[in-house]
């Protein structure tokens, strides 16, 4: 079952946060590009899975079509809307995951045994980075106009976040969680002069800063506890 779910989950986000570009997000009221989502869906599940002739790969695919369809027509661009939509898909897959737990044996993938563990670790650094990224500027969106912080490099403070969620990430799947504290007295330092002269700054940078490192915590332990449980495939595991 781990196996099939670690494959499904990689196509996900692929299709997600990948493959999904920002031209498809921005005009994904249209029919057409909700439908060409789907097809990306249902490709991302059937290479991951190695197989094109399972049906209940096709179920999956049009399940992510209605949950999309209810995101986009009928939720507001909001964080909650966006972890709801989220789940909502988490489930799908641990649903099918669970009801055919041999779509990943039965592929043409099977005997790569070491692919399940490369499948979660990737999809992990995918939560990590872009679908934090994600997260993130839905939280901090209603002061992001305001102009709190001086003008920096274009898109500077997004592949900051990138960076600091992917070595979060890793640093948790090499056993080093406590290297997480000295990324934030580096930041902090860094950020200093700032937020220091304005509270409404560094208010803004500290939220930023909290749910970008608490988000990749999320995705770094769950990855770790998925390795674990996996078969032991020889892919690398994390450090006691």
């Amino acid at each position: 079952m781990l196996e099939t779910f670690a494959a499904l989950l990689f196509a996900h986000v692929l299709a997600d946060f990948v493959l999904q570009t920002g031209g498809m997000v921005a005009r994904k009221r249209a029919p057409l590009v909700l439908l060409l989502h789907a097809v990306l869906v249902l490709v991302t599940a059937q290479a991951a899975l190695g197989r094109i002739d399972a049906w209940e790969v096709l179920a999956l695919a049009a399940a992510h079509l209605a949950i999309d369809m209810v995101k986009t027509y009928a939720l507001p661009p909001r964080l909650w809307a966006f972890l709801a939509d989220q789940a909502t898909h988490l489930v799908t897959l641990l649903v099918l995951a669970a009801l055919a737990p041999d779509l990943f044996a039965g592929g043409i993938w099977a005997e790569a045994r070491w692919l399940p563990d490369v499948m979660a670790l990737a999809a992990g650094l995918i939560i990590a980075t872009l679908a934090g990224g994600h997260a993130v500027a839905l939280l901090v969106g209603p002061w992001a106009d305001d102009k709190l912080l001086p003008e920096g490099l274009p898109n500077g403070g997004r592949l900051i976040g990138l960076l600091e969620r992917g070595i979060i990430y890793l640093l948790i799947l090499v056993g080093q969680p406590a290297g997480i504290g000295f990324l934030i007295a580096a930041k902090s330092v860094l950020r200093f002069e700032t937020t220091s002269k304005d509270t409404r700054a560094g208010e803004y940078v500290i939220i930023g800063t909290l749910a970008s490192f608490g988000w990749a915590m999320v995705p770094g332990w769950s990855i770790v506890w998925l390795n674990d449980h996996l078969p032991p495939l020889g892919s690398p595991r994390s450090l006691p």
